[in-house]
């Protein structure tokens, strides 16, 4: 807690612990603030990961008193880069909501309009720079230039077993997140399913974190199935832990060094030239082939295509893995 801050360390706001602890993938140490306002906890959640071994848990006020500036400080919220206005170095404010999303959470009477404004000029003149975890998130902030996806390695967790006959939702703040999450679609559709809830939601009976991460890869692996719901207006169709039960499948399947490449700005440029096509030169071909009404259908669906690719909705992408040999 007491040794001297360096150039090389970075200062991270405890939250998205998952997100966080990818960070142990760089050669550089870290300090973790924790004790903030308005977080689930005030440590580190251990029910999510464990902490990162190149970082020191710290208060916000030893952060503050650094004797040196930090490599670069990364903020998950306004509230984080407010908290260290006295701090010199560069920022990273990292996006990992829609705006809409927070707004229909939150019940914001601001209109996103305005507040997407607000948040803008407040990044410009503090110099900060936005990433956001998805398309779709960094898009509804206006800040879609710098995307960074977070990942599973699957050399990470347990093969998948799916001794248990019945599903798996890993989510936290269930019902205050209701609208984003579909939570009525989920509700309907999984009635009389056998499943299993698993997160933070304390106004949930019977609903409880894994108890550390080791807990939760045996409960990824020994699930039958996963499930995950979001309105496409607000949130991804996919979150760390749908991705960690994909990570858990295909080390069962035997693949290692599993590499992807996301393909959807290629896929959205290709789509729009072949929308644009269809509502030009090839409209009287298609109307010839399947008739006008077929034909307005076939567009309208087209349409729709651009736009969930645009939104970063839909993302293609390419799979390589190798095999090893029996």
């Amino acid at each position: 807690m007491n040794s001297p801050v360096t150039r090389d360390r970075l200062l991270v706001f405890d939250c998205h612990e998952a997100w966080v602890y990818q960070l142990r993938l760089l050669d550089q140490q870290m300090d973790v603030v924790v004790g903030l306002k308005g977080r689930h906890m005030a440590e580190w959640d251990d029910a999510m990961r464990p902490v990162p071994p190149n970082a020191r848990i710290v208060q916000l006020d030893a952060a503050l008193a650094a004797a040196e500036p930090y490599y670069c400080i990364i903020a998950h919220n306004l509230s984080d880069l407010l908290d260290v206005k006295t701090l010199a170095g560069p920022r990273l404010f990292v996006i990992h909501g829609t705006l809409e999303g927070m707004v229909s959470d939150q019940q914001t009477v601001t209109q996103p309009d305005e507040l997407r404004r607000t948040v803008a000029q407040f990044i410009r003149l503090i110099g900060a720079h936005a990433i956001a975890v998805s398309k779709l998130k960094g898009c509804s902030w206006g800040f879609d230039q710098d995307i960074v996806s977070f990942a599973a390695d699957p050399g990470d967790y347990l093969p998948y077993r799916g001794d248990l006959p019945c599903g798996l939702r890993i989510a936290n703040s269930i019902r205050s997140r209701r609208r984003t999450l579909l939570w009525d679609f989920h509700e309907m559709a999984f009635s009389g399913v056998p499943m299993t809830l698993v997160g933070r939601n304390d106004d949930m009976p019977g609903v409880e974190p894994a108890h550390d991460w080791a807990e939760l890869k045996q409960i990824l692996s020994r699930h039958r199935f996963f499930v995950h719901t979001a309105d496409p207006k607000l949130e991804d169709g996919y979150n760390m832990a749908t991705l960690e039960q994909c990570a858990a499948a295909v080390k069962q399947a035997g693949f290692v060094n599993v590499e992807v490449r996301d393909r959807n700005e290629w896929y959205f440029a290709l789509a729009q030239r072949e929308l644009a096509a269809m509502e030009a030169e090839l409209r009287p071909v298609i109307i010839e082939r399947i008739g006008p009404e077929r034909a307005e259908h076939f567009v309208a669906d087209w349409r729709q295509l651009v736009l969930v690719l645009g939104r970063g909705e839909l993302r293609p992408g390419h799979l390589k893995a190798v095999k090893p040999a029996p």
